[in-house]
């Protein structure tokens, strides 16, 4: 083979070489891209499904009666004659579910004052919740249900889980009457906010 033979070959290798390279940096392009679509997609969704819901239809309030962390049933119908804010949260694992029940007990004496029980409702057993409780010092009894509740109140895959209730509140007053709905996505709402909203249901 001569010399000009092998330069002709050499440089076809070369150009081969090279346009492999740029489809690979094209094909490399075309994937980040893609990559990057579906980020934006799945942070549009995320957005999407983020957003805070509050409903105020009137209706009377489903009867439940459940056991509790402190070893006793508690009813609604117990609760004629006071309103009650329920609180749905996915409980164990959920440091701030506990740390907005934390938050609302700091809150106690207002809720009180407004003549408001705060009642918190998990799908977990006494043995899951209560070391919970513990670390984030709450004491009131945590409410524990079966899925029926979470459901009945349409709060039941609404959080980070399908099979657990989502971050939300149900009022209801003294005559057993739902009176609003509010469901957080961000895992928390500031007490005195979640009392404002509260009093302002009531006083429609």
């Amino acid at each position: 083979m001569n010399t000009s033979t092998r330069r002709d070959r050499l440089r076809a290798e070369q150009r081969a070489l090279a346009e492999q390279q740029r489809r690979q940096q094209r094909i490399r392009r075309i994937l980040g891209l893609g990559s990057l679509l579906i980020v934006v997609a799945a942070v549009a969704a995320m957005l999407a499904t983020s957003q805070n819901v509050s409903k105020t239809d009137a209706h009377v309030a489903p009867v439940f009666t459940l056991a509790t962390t402190a070893g006793n049933s508690v009813g609604l119908a117990e609760y004629r004659g006071r309103n009650v804010l329920l609180y749905f949260n996915e409980g164990a694992g959920c440091d701030s579910c506990l740390m907005q029940m934390t938050e609302i007990e700091k809150q106690k004496a207002a809720f009180d004052a407004a003549n408001i029980t705060v009642l918190p409702i998990v799908m977990n057993t006494k043995a899951q919740i209560l070391p919970e409780m513990a670390r984030f010092g709450v004491t009131s009894p945590f409410l524990l249900d079966n899925g029926t509740v979470s459901q009945a109140y349409g709060t039941l895959g609404k959080g980070m889980h399908a099979g657990l209730p989502g971050h939300s509140f149900v009022l209801i007053d003294t005559n057993g009457v739902q009176r609003w709905y509010g469901e957080y996505p961000s895992m928390w709402l500031a007490p005195a906010e979640l009392l404002k909203e509260a009093t302002s249901r009531l006083a429609a």
